[in-house]
């Protein structure tokens, strides 16, 4: 299976949208799905990405990843990051890092990201919902839901010993989904945003 291969009903029709890195292409649906999902918030409240993991194990360094590369892009104007390999957000200070959110943005739209981990057949894929992430679950972490709507990247396979997968799970999976992920976050970025961006590139032609 390739790309934008499945829609499962949640509750209360909640949506999950699975996109897989074997197709180049899918960070263009992804973008789109995103765009469809957040514009008719996107006027009135600000967005914030919560990229949660660490970098002491390779599985679940896919939100300190792309906060990076996130926080460092030239889009960085349009949303508020927190969770960067620099800085990352971690089971230890989640709850805090959310009570900053909340204190800071005045009814954020969240976006919440995390590494997970599911079937061997849907590694490599990444996946899109609606409804509040529960960051920890794959490896038994009781930690706080959080976010309007999630970004999953499914890194590994589920089994026994979840936490030791995480730790020999491939940085190359790691990479791939982060790259397609924020890709799809540039396309909707720019797709959302054109008019401001068409006259912040003309702003910078013009000072040069």
């Amino acid at each position: 299976m390739k790309g934008f291969v499945k829609i499962r009903k949640m509750q209360k029709e909640k949506k999950i949208l699975y996109f897989s890195t074997s197709d180049r292409y899918s960070f263009i649906k992804f973008g789109d799905s995103l765009y469809k999902l957040l514009l008719p918030e996107l006027s009135v409240r600000p967005l914030v990405f919560l990229c949660i993991g660490t970098d002491r194990a390779t599985g679940d360094c896919l939100g300190p990843l792309l906060g990076r590369r996130l926080n460092e892009s030239c889009y960085g104007s349009f949303y508020e990051v927190y969770g960067t390999l620099e800085d990352p957000v971690h089971a230890k200070n989640l709850q805090e890092t959310i009570d900053r959110i909340y204190r800071c943005h005045k009814n954020p739209l969240v976006v919440a990201v995390d590494a997970s981990l599911g079937s061997s057949s849907h590694v490599g894929y990444y996946t899109l919902g609606e409804g509040p992430l529960k960051p920890g679950a794959g490896v038994d972490k009781e930690l706080p839901c959080v976010g309007d709507y999630y970004i999953t990247g499914i890194v590994n396979i589920c089994g026994i010993l979840d936490q030791m997968l995480l730790q020999t799970t491939r940085l190359h999976t790691v990479m791939s989904l982060s790259d397609q992920i924020y890709d799809g976050i540039a396309h909707f970025i720019r797709k959302r945003y054109q008019s401001s961006l068409r006259s912040h590139s003309f702003l910078v032609k013009s000072a040069k």
